[in-house]
């Protein structure tokens, strides 16, 4: 059994006691930038959201010393093109990033186009060190590796998810179930080893804990401002913890659910460990830490009626979802030095803002015609009123016509799935959608559509594989592949929504 122990080891004391003897942080004044970001986390699975059987204290206490974003949403539905939004702080339909792509070295084209600049190179123009620590998700070929794309430091891996015990990395693992099924987790890398930057790492601890001693490892060791992006896999499949953890959620009787909140709770823990990194360097005061989820909690849907260990309540249904439970996620802003504590903001904010906010407050500029998001730390101090979005939108699988547009009153959306369908939501008096008011409303519903409409004029349609027989094709055919999606894009009329 692997034990948890959040200690700092002697080489941590001893690296702290050299910095604060060098007054290590810079006398620039520029804040600390902390994005911490979990994977798959029910809504309802945090105690300041409303659980009561997953200990969460740490995070508790960073939305209490800090500014809840009330109305806090991702731009998809699903990790990759969330995480993609997020990192360059564009919509990624605008560059054609609209799924999970596959784990692939041999795609140069699988990944972020690399006209895209991610927040972290940003960043490192401003004079940042910048790192990532945990899943990348966004490109396996040696141009898309995060040291390619801004990040000085990395440790983590490369694929969409990962084994979380060390027992379970292996390189000759059948890349097929017992069943004949391409299977997932090998397909993906998911058992590869770990990477520190471009050799390969130890895999030494319970997955979360290693992560989280080796960001606290980061926040003790770097003597200038820092861009750290502490990207967990947890609580992402497979429900794997360590077993006396487990044990303590013997109150919850589903055994999925009891693992699932074990891996929350050493979240919670890890995430305490590199908070008292923060303070035991005095940087705490001046890092503005971002949390929240890279999209809902899965949910029982028909392809996968196992997964129903998630709680995203008080919202209907999970990831792969445009209501609320599958993009409305929870989003804690926390900088002691600027912003009130116990705050809740109603306003419009989306995980684009981060890099907006992040790229502001270290000193350079935002420009509209780059980045979607916006800074929001104005609003949060009270300097700027109203919401920082009058609308946001989502779009997935272009062809299918699945879009979401939400204003602060209404939600107007598509999605095929079973109850769902075409509906207008008015979310003041109904935040949970529980009442679809579809065709009640028609001017309110034109209006929301000519939002969308002049929103997805600006998008291109998605252009990137995430099937498992490419994998293994040689360098040109991805090129013709490429060009033949870029084609495509370019010459398909957009659709409209009425």
């Amino acid at each position: 059994m692997i034990s948890l122990n959040f200690s700092l080891s002697p080489c941590l004391f001893a690296i702290l006691s050299l910095m604060l003897t060098t007054l290590c942080h810079s006398d620039s004044g520029k804040p600390n930038i902390l994005v911490i970001v979990a994977d798959d986390l029910g809504y309802g699975d945090l105690g300041f959201t409303g659980s009561k059987d997953v200990r969460t204290p740490t995070i508790d206490g960073l939305a209490a010393q800090g500014v809840v974003i009330e109305n806090g949403y991702v731009t998809h539905s699903y990790c990759g093109p969330s995480r993609a939004g997020l990192l360059v702080g564009r919509h990624q339909a605008r560059f054609g990033m609209e799924n999970n792509v596959a784990y692939s070295p041999f795609d140069p084209h699988a990944g972020i186009p690399e006209s895209e600049q991610t927040f972290a190179k940003r960043l490192k123009k401003l004079g940042y060190r910048t790192g990532i620590i945990g899943k990348w998700h966004l490109g396996a070929a040696p141009n898309h590796h995060p040291n390619q794309r801004g990040f000085d430091y990395f440790f983590g891996f490369l694929s969409g998810g990962h084994s979380y015990f060390p027992e379970s990395e292996s390189v000759t693992r059948s890349l097929f179930t017992a069943s004949g099924e391409p299977d997932y987790m090998v397909n993906e890398g998911g058992y590869l080893p770990l990477v520190r930057n471009e050799k390969g790492a130890a895999h030494t601890h319970y997955l979360t804990e290693q992560l989280s001693r080796d960001a606290a490892e980061f926040v003790l060791s770097s003597e200038q401002p820092f861009l750290l992006y502490l990207s967990y896999n947890a609580p992402h499949a497979p429900l794997e913890a360590p077993a006396d953890v487990i044990a303590s959620y013997a109150h919850i009787s589903d055994q999925n659910r009891r693992i699932y909140a074990a891996m929350i709770d050493v979240m919670d823990q890890g995430i305490a460990t590199v908070v008292d990194a923060l303070k035991a360097s005095g940087k705490y005061e001046n890092t503005l830490i971002f949390f929240l989820s890279d999209n809902g909690g899965v949910y029982p849907e028909e392809w996968m009626p196992e997964a129903d260990w998630a709680d995203n309540s008080p919202y209907r249904r999970g990831k792969v979802s445009l209501l609320e439970g599958g993009i409305h996620v929870p989003f804690v802003v926390h900088w002691p030095d600027q912003l009130p504590a116990g705050m809740r903001f109603r306003g419009l904010v989306s995980a684009l803002d981060i890099s907006a906010t992040a790229v502001a407050v270290a000193g350079g500029e935002v420009h509209p015609e780059e980045m979607d998001g916006v800074n929001i730390i104005p609003f949060l101090r009270g300097e700027r009123s109203g919401s920082p979005h009058t609308a946001l939108f989502w779009r997935m699988e272009e062809a299918d016509h699945l879009w979401a547009v939400r204003t602060l009153r209404y939600k107007y959306m598509n999605q095929t799935l079973p109850g769902v369908g075409k509906s207008f939501f008015d979310m003041q008096n109904d935040p949970f959608e529980a009442h679809n008011l579809i065709n009640q409303y028609p001017d309110r519903q034109a209006e929301l559509a000519e939002l969308w409409n002049n929103w997805n004029s600006k998008n291109i349609n998605n252009i990137l594989l995430q099937a498992y027989p490419y994998q293994q094709r040689r360098r040109a055919f991805y090129d013709e592949l490429y060009e033949e999606r870029q084609r495509a894009s370019r010459e398909r009329k957009a659709y409209r929504v009425e």
